[in-house]
């Protein structure tokens, strides 16, 4: 098959979250698996551009309502992320340094979708299927359908996969005009809310629905930012599938920014070496138990709790733990974690902003992952984390509870409870420092959990399964 992804994030082209990773992975991994798949993405002005060769692979030309536009589709072209990458640049809306944020952020994802499309067209031949991921594509399912200029796409095969249907894209009425020459009698395949919904488009749109777990797939029907209906009414063509974790690059044997490598054999001795370096580092206690936190510090991921969670514990367990946070976000969450710094001295410090190589270190040394979120349709980083050893205290919810068991269940590994709530927290790393005393049930959990296979060999072949049955 020939798949065509489309996405705004792609690691390590330019990557604002889990979005990234697994635009980063899936596609390598269908390759592997003998077909052709393809990234599409905007043309960001990060550093992965301009340490990289690329070739013109199309020039065209189109238009933003009244505005014209020219685009250019570029190629990397020694396939070295192991599939096609092609970057779309329209200047004076792509070529940005970062990837969200921005006032005009609805007119740089219409002008990249309408770029795709009108891209698309102009082949001589057809692709499998095209595969879009959030709202930022969501709108390409109805244009290929219901766009006079690009009839000749309607028959390809359309999969949208939601990674967070928070985040909906929402358009006021007046900007229909973006949308290329269209059916207007296909009004409301576009509208939710009596506003164009891109996200609530694709559901309707797009011949297969995916989420990024199966507890997630159903979590939307009752908690989908006013699309619960929409998720009921749908459910017949919606599917959760559970991400993967790319095991070449996380794999604490061979891992390129660890300085020691170990295994499910030498668990023990490899995180400890590693726990040293980051105590050493921060100005923690080596012999305490290491609590950390990787992320975005948002109140999607419950963040806003933990300052007062950490206090909490800190006085309940007699400062026996150390913490670590590593993660940016909201002003006054990233203003509370450094006003800890020096009154909890050699207990708690943080760094905000994001480090690659802090982060395999965090993963590699700590002893347990902190996870409260709110809302959480997979993750990754209890993943990531159970590849390293390291116990993951998740709350559960979405793909959280799909991929730790408790440890006070039959083959647990991991901590979970129930509410985003101080007291939850506080009570989990309660018991968590209690089973920290007991090494060698710490053992067994590392070594059990660091050979579950969540790799992505483990769900191409569903991908592929969904795309077969559209054809």
């Amino acid at each position: 098959m020939e798949i065509i992804h489309v996405s705004a994030e792609c690691y390590p082209v330019a990557k604002a979250g889990g979005l990234g990773d697994v635009v980063g992975a899936l596609p390598k991994y269908q390759c592997q698996a003998g077909h052709i798949a393809k990234v599409v993405m905007p043309m960001y002005r990060t550093k992965f551009l301009y340490e990289n060769e690329w070739t013109v692979d199309f020039k065209g030309s189109a238009n933003l309502g009244n505005w014209f536009f020219d685009y250019t589709i570029i190629k990397e072209p020694t396939n070295k992320l192991g599939f096609d990458l092609f970057l779309v640049d329209i200047n004076g809306l792509l070529d940005r340094q970062k990837v969200y944020g921005y006032d005009d952020d609805t007119e740089r994802f219409t002008a990249f979708q309408i770029a795709v499309v009108n891209w698309m067209r102009n082949w001589e031949h057809q692709p499998d299927v095209v595969h879009c991921h959030d709202h930022h594509t969501g709108l390409i399912p109805f244009m290929m359908q219901y766009c006079y200029d690009y009839q000749q796409l309607a028959s390809v095969p359309t999969v949208f996969t939601i990674h967070n249907g928070q985040y909906q894209g929402w358009m006021g009425w007046d900007k229909s005009r973006y949308i290329p020459r269209w059916d207007l009698w296909k009004r409301g395949m576009l509208e939710w809310g009596e506003s164009i919904n891109p996200l609530a488009s694709a559901v309707k749109c797009a011949g297969k629905v995916t989420t990024v777990s199966q507890s997630y797939m159903e979590e939307l029907r009752y908690n989908s930012n006013g699309l619960e209906k929409l998720f009921e009414y749908e459910r017949g063509k919606c599917q959760g599938i559970l991400n993967g974790i790319d095991n070449a690059v996380w794999d604490p044997q061979t891992d390129k920014y660890l300085t020691h490598h170990f295994g499910v054999k030498d668990v023990t001795e490899g995180k400890q070496k590693n726990k040293e370096l980051l105590c050493e580092r921060f100005g923690l206690d080596v012999n305490k138990p290491l609590f950390v936190f990787i992320g975005r510090l948002v109140g999607e991921k419950a963040a806003d709790i933990l300052p007062d969670a950490i206090k909490s514990a800190v006085h309940n367990t007699q400062a026996q733990a150390n913490f670590l946070v590593l993660g940016s976000g909201e002003t006054q969450v990233e203003w509370a974690f450094q006003q800890m710094v020096e009154p909890y001295k050699g207990i708690f410090n943080c760094v905000i902003g994001y480090d690659e190589t802090l982060s395999h270190l965090m993963y590699a040394g700590a002893d347990f992952l902190l996870m409260p979120s709110r809302v959480e349709p997979c993750g990754l980083n209890q993943m990531y984390a159970m590849r390293y050893g390291t116990v993951s205290m998740v709350r559960s919810t979405g793909g959280l509870q799909d991929t730790v068991v408790d440890m006070g269940d039959t083959d647990g590994f991991g901590i979970r409870f129930n509410q985003a709530t101080v007291g939850d927290v506080d009570y989990s790393i309660g018991r968590a420092v209690s089973v920290y005393q007991d090494q060698e049930h710490m053992k067994k959990m590392r070594q059990y959990m660091m050979q579950i296979d969540h790799s992505w060999e483990s769900c191409v072949e569903q991908y592929i399964n969904v795309y077969r049955s559209l054809r």
